[in-house]
């Protein structure tokens, strides 16, 4: 199991981080690549193509600003969940980007998660249906916030 960070620029980095963070709290393996949608958009393709070819189970979670191509054009050819994170600096960035980034035509299931580490913890949700230990954790990541209110 293993989560690609997949970020428009490295400009996202402190996302992706954010992200990167939980997902070692669990002991998820992540890597980060950098490939923008609208300006390498092969780069793109092929990244996606040798996710598809490889058989270990994985999620996607696109990082990228903006027009945020890059989460659709993910989910539009992998085989694996595509989750998207898009990054804000100010609530005024944010309102503008945000459609961009929910509306997807269909056949691209694209899932939107606008907190990082909601995002890596919906990654993790999605490994666990099938890792009993992963599961675990997750049960006593739970209870232990549940227990804080």
């Amino acid at each position: 199991m293993k989560v690609t960070l997949l970020l428009g620029s490295k400009s996202d980095m402190d996302t992706a981080e954010k992200i990167a963070a939980v997902l070692k709290e669990f002991a998820v393996p992540s890597e980060t690549v950098i490939a923008s949608a609208h300006k390498v958009p092969e780069k793109v393709a092929e990244i996606i193509k040798q996710l598809n070819d490889d058989p270990e189970p994985r999620v996607i979670i696109t990082v990228a600003g903006m027009s945020n191509g890059l989460g659709g054009v993910a989910a539009a050819s992998s085989v694996h969940p595509v989750l998207n994170c898009p990054p804000f600096k100010s609530l005024e960035e944010y309102m503008v980007d945000l459609n961009s980034s929910l509306r997807m035509p269909s056949d691209v299931p694209l899932m939107t998660v606008l907190n990082p580490k909601n995002a890596a913890l919906a990654a993790i949700r999605i490994f666990a249906e099938s890792h009993a230990g992963l599961r675990e954790k997750l049960l006593k990541r739970i209870e232990k916030v549940k227990g804080e209110y």
